[in-house]
């Protein structure tokens, strides 16, 4: 007996896919683990700065794989966290890579977030993405897209 994919699973399957076709191409990469790497650090990283309410209004915008591992983890207690420049956040995104590949990472970790948040001002809308921008330091707000750095 063949096995049939159940639609739910194939969507999101083909929308994360979809997802991660596009971080490869803003990151100039062919590398679909890179590109999951930069995804879910970025999202994690963003997470953690978000209010609990405005964490939940963005999760509910990505596909279901992808809300799965950017929940994956998330304890909200003491969040968000009260840093305010760039290079804590880039920091993050950094040691990331660094503790899921061997050896140092060859990532900038600047271009990470800038790639991952091109493609979330792609896929999320407008109205959300200005809420999520609005709530970061000024610094943070830099790293968007300059239509989306309120």
């Amino acid at each position: 007996m063949a096995a049939t994919g159940l639609a739910v699973f194939d969507t999101t399957l083909q929308k994360t896919h979809a997802w991660l076709g596009e971080v490869m191409q803003e990151l100039g990469t062919d590398d679909r683990h890179k590109a999951y790497l930069a995804l879910r650090a970025v999202l994690h990283a963003l997470r953690d700065r978000l209010t609990v309410e405005e964490v939940a209004q963005l999760g509910a915008q990505l596909p279901m794989l992808i809300r799965g591992f950017y929940y994956e983890g998330w304890d909200p207690t003491g969040k968000p966290l009260k840093e305010r420049h760039k290079e804590e956040f880039l920091r993050h995104i950094y040691n990331y890579f660094k503790t899921t590949r061997y050896g140092e990472p060859d990532v900038d970790p600047e271009q990470v977030a800038r790639a991952v948040f091109r493609v979330l001002a792609r896929r999320v809308s407008e109205g959300e993405i200005e809420d999520v921008v609005r709530i970061l330091p000024r610094e943070l707000r830099e790293l968007w897209p300059k239509a989306t750095a309120v």
